[in-house]
């Protein structure tokens, strides 16, 4: 059987990045570098590594620099062609005209809001969904977190999410599936459990910031009321959807970084760093002196 593929993400990016104030008063947390990228590109390249073709960002006011970031800076270019500087840096920012398209959030009111205000551009596709605090690395010599639920929703369909085992005393901290039957790294989704006590977590597996979903969520967002915290959430929405439309979860091969606090930001930085070969070493010992 085939299914329709995965043209579109969506990435809602109109938080208004409270947590890294100052830095954030005036640069879009998702422009925030990790080494020498932002936060956005890379969730941008782990989408086009799994084929997506059209990125819809989902934006607030004060967030045009995210855009930007994928359109053509003349000046910088002609400067730096005139050097005789290399522009092969700054490739994976450009964008195909017509394939970064940018939609406001004008009221926050959670991520299932902001996901249904991309209704009209995700029209009735499937489309990926990245949260870009989320920066999931792949292990060397292995594929993206997208690319790998790419490959499972073409065997299985429907929806996917994406999820990380950790220790159970974490659980409560996140969202987690309860699950069915597992078959390599897919597993069956019952249900989904937001922040459960230990005792009563039905699995160790949390929800890890991807998602691939039919549109008719779009239809669940449309009459959903407010729930946790006073906002739409998606979770919500998802949970309406289980039983009635395939639903798995993809335990994703890699690594993932919590970019949404400064610690998490912070390892993030620290691991990327490591595992450049232009700069590893140098940053090995410098973290190891600071150790002392």
């Amino acid at each position: 059987m085939s299914f329709k593929p995965i043209r579109k993400a969506v990435f809602p990016v109109a938080g208004l990045g409270t947590r890294f104030l100052p830095a954030t008063k005036v640069v879009p947390k998702e422009l925030l570098p990790v080494v020498d990228r932002p936060l956005i590109q890379y969730a941008v390249e782990e989408a086009r590594e799994a084929g997506i073709e059209q990125l819809i960002l989902v934006t607030g006011r004060g967030k045009t620099g995210i855009v930007e970031h994928f359109d053509i800076a003349f000046e910088l270019e002609k400067t730096m062609t005139e050097r005789g500087k290399d522009l092969a840096i700054l490739e994976p920012t450009r964008a195909t005209p017509g394939d970064v398209i940018a939609v406001r959030q004008q009221v926050p009111l959670g991520l299932g809001h902001a996901i249904w205000c991309a209704r009209a551009i995700v029209g009735d596709e499937p489309f990926a969904i990245f949260l870009p605090d989320e920066l999931m690395v792949a292990k060397e010599g292995g594929t993206g977190c997208m690319k790998q639920m790419v490959e499972a929703y073409d065997e299985v369909g429907g929806n996917l999410i994406s999820v990380l085992e950790v220790p159970m005393e974490q659980v409560s901290s996140y969202g987690v599936i309860d699950p069915g039957e597992s078959r390599g790294a897919l597993t069956e989704v019952r249900g989904l459990v937001e922040k459960p006590p230990v005792a009563e977590a039905p699995s160790n597996k949390i929800v890890s910031g991807r998602y691939i979903l039919q549109p008719e969520v779009m239809r669940v967002l449309e009459t959903q009321g407010k729930g946790a915290g006073g906002e739409i959430q998606l979770t919500d929405a998802m949970a309406k959807m289980i039983g009635t439309q395939p639903f798995h979860a993809v335990t994703f091969d890699g690594n993932r970084y919590d970019c949404g606090s400064k610690v998490g930001f912070v390892e993030a930085t620290l691991a990327i760093a490591l595992s450049r070969p232009d700069m590893g070493a140098e940053v090995r010992a410098i973290a190891l002196d600071l150790l002392k």
